[in-house]
């Protein structure tokens, strides 16, 4: 259970910079957010996803210590 949780954190994190590098036109298709024309990036989506992959991590670190 451990290494799915830190496993899912990671993959979050790096949605989450995704989010934050690539404007919503430019995003892959199969993510929320993604816009053809609009060159906004999508902040929020961004923070919720890395928010996320920090909780999974942190449960992931407080379920190898039990």
């Amino acid at each position: 259970m451990k290494l799915v949780l830190t496993l899912l954190g990671v993959v979050l994190l790096v949605v989450a910079a995704v989010y934050f590098v690539l404007p919503a036109d430019q995003l892959p298709s199969f993510f929320p957010g993604h816009e053809e024309g609009v060159t906004r990036m999508h902040t929020k989506h961004g923070i919720v996803a890395g928010v996320a992959g920090l909780v999974l991590l942190a449960a992931g670190v407080w379920m190898g210590r039990k």
